[in-house]
C-alpha cells in the first residue's frame, strides 16, 4: 500500500434525541472523519469516536485531532505500509491515545480491503452474512415513558434491550421493565456507576434475569470486578476496562467478567479487535459491539467487526435512522426484522455522502 494523501475533516452532527446516561446527555456529536488516500486513487475511510470532554475516557476531539497531526500521521507517512496489522505496533511510540489510533487505523483497513477487491468484513475474517441488532436506551424523565421507548423497540424488531442504569434508577426501573416484558432479553448498563461498597444491593438485580451488567465497577478496574463477579448470579461485562488483548486475558483469567463489550476505538484499531476476538473464542467468552453514537461511517466498521465468529450476542449497532435525521454514508444503514446485512462490496460497503460531509465541516486538514 502506498499512500498518496491523507485528510482530516471536523463534522458536528446533531443528535435525533438527547442521550442520557450516568456520566451526562449528549445532544449533538464532534466527529473527525479520516480519509487516506491511496496512490491506486482509492479512498478509505476512518471515524474518531472521541467526544468534546473527557468522560468516557481521556480523550476528546481536540486531542485527536492534535496527536493524528503531530503524531500518528507522520508516523504512518514516513515509510511504506504492507498490511494494516503493522500499524499497531508501529503506533506503540506513541501511548494511549486509542479512539485517534483506531481512527486512522480504520481508514487504512478500509483502504487495504479496496485495493484487494475484498469486503472489509472479509479481510478482516468475517463469517457472518447479517448481525444482530441491539438498542441502547437512555435514562429518561419517566419510568412510563422508557417503558413506550421499549414497546416501540420491540416492534421495529430489536433483538435485544439495553437500559443504562444509576444508583436511584436501577432496581425499580427494572422491575417496571420485568412486569410489563418478562420475557425480552435485557441488560443494564452501569457506566461505572457503583462500588463494591454496594454490592449487597448490586445482587437485587439477580431477580431481574438480565443478560448481563455491564460495567458497574471503576472504569479502569478488574480487580474488585472479579469479587463482584464471584457474588452475583448474572454475568458481568466488562467495556472501559478492556483496551488491549492482554487486558481481555487477565480480566478473563481472574474471573472479572463473563461477556466482553468490544468498541473499535477503545482497543485502538481492527487489528486489536481481532485478537481480542480470539481470546475470547478461546476462552468461551461472548463478545458483542457497544456503540459510540457514531456517524455512518463508524457504524460501517462496527457491522465489520462483528462479522467475527466471537461476536455472538446482538451489539449496539442500530441503523442510521435510530440517531440521524441524514447521515454521512450512501446508502445508510438500515435494518430488517432485527438484521443489518453485512456489506460484500469493497472495504466498508458504503460510500461517503460528500455533499453532506463538505456541508457538515467545520474544520479540514489535508497532508
Amino acid at each position: 500500500m502506498e499512500i498518496d494523501k491523507i485528510i482530516l475533516r471536523q463534522i458536528k452532527m446533531d443528535l435525533l434525541h438527547p442521550f442520557t446516561t450516568s456520566i451526562g446527555t449528549e445532544y449533538d456529536k464532534d466527529i473527525i472523519l479520516v480519509e487516506v488516500i491511496g496512490k491506486s486513487g482509492l479512498s478509505g475511510w476512518g471515524e474518531s469516536v472521541s467526544i468534546v470532554e473527557p468522560i468516557y475516557n481521556e480523550e476528546t476531539v481536540q486531542t485527536n485531532w492534535h496527536i493524528m497531526n503531530d503524531f500518528l500521521i507522520p508516523l504512518l507517512m514516513k515509510e511504506p505500509v504492507r498490511h494494516p496489522d503493522e500499524l499497531y505496533e508501529h503506533f506503540k511510540y506513541v501511548r494511549g491515545n486509542f479512539n485517534a489510533k483506531a481512527a486512522l487505523e480504520g481508514a487504512v483497513w478500509d483502504l487495504y480491503a479496496k485495493e484487494q477487491g475484498t469486503s472489509l468484513a472479509q479481510a478482516l475474517g468475517g463469517t457472518k452474512e447479517k448481525i444482530e441488532v441491539g438498542v441502547s436506551v437512555g435514562i429518561q424523565d419517566s419510568e412510563q415513558k422508557m417503558l413506550r421507548q421499549i414497546e416501540g423497540y420491540l416492534e421495529e424488531g430489536y433483538k435485544r434491550i439495553k437500559v443504562k442504569i444509576k444508583p436511584g434508577w436501577d432496581v425499580s426501573i427494572l422491575k417496571g421493565i420485568r412486569k410489563e416484558f418478562p420475557e425480552i432479553p435485557l441488560m443494564a448498563d452501569a457506566n461505572c456507576a457503583y462500588t463494591l461498597g454496594d454490592l449487597e444491593h448490586l445482587r437485587r438485580l439477580d431477580e431481574f434475569g438480565l443478560m448481563m451488567i455491564e460495567q458497574p465497577l471503576a472504569h479502569d478496574d478488574i480487580i474488585d470486578h472479579a469479587e463482584l463477579q464471584a457474588s452475583l448470579e448474572t454475568p458481568i461485562c466488562l467495556d472501559e476496562s478492556i483496551h488491549s488483548a492482554e487486558d481481555a486475558r487477565k480480566a478473563i483469567e481472574l474471573g472479572s467478567c463473563k461477556i466482553v463489550n468490544l468498541k473499535i476505538g477503545r482497543v485502538g484499531g481492527l487489528t486489536e479487535s481481532k485478537k481480542i476476538n480470539d481470546i475470547c473464542v478461546k476462552h468461551g467468552i461472548p463478545v458483542w459491539c457497544g456503540g459510540m453514537l457514531e456517524a455512518g461511517i463508524g457504524r460501517a466498521h462496527n457491522i465489520a467487526v462483528t462479522s467475527l465468529s466471537g461476536f455472538t450476542l446482538p451489539g449496539d449497532t442500530a441503523p442510521s435512522s435510530h440517531y440521524w435525521k441524514q447521515d454521512i454514508i450512501l446508502p445508510e444503514v438500515d435494518m430488517e426484522e432485527g438484521y443489518i446485512s453485512v456489506p460484500k462490496g469493497p472495504g466498508i460497503g458504503f460510500e461517503p455522502d460528500l455533499a453532506r460531509i463538505e456541508e457538515l465541516t467545520v474544520a479540514t486538514r489535508i497532508y
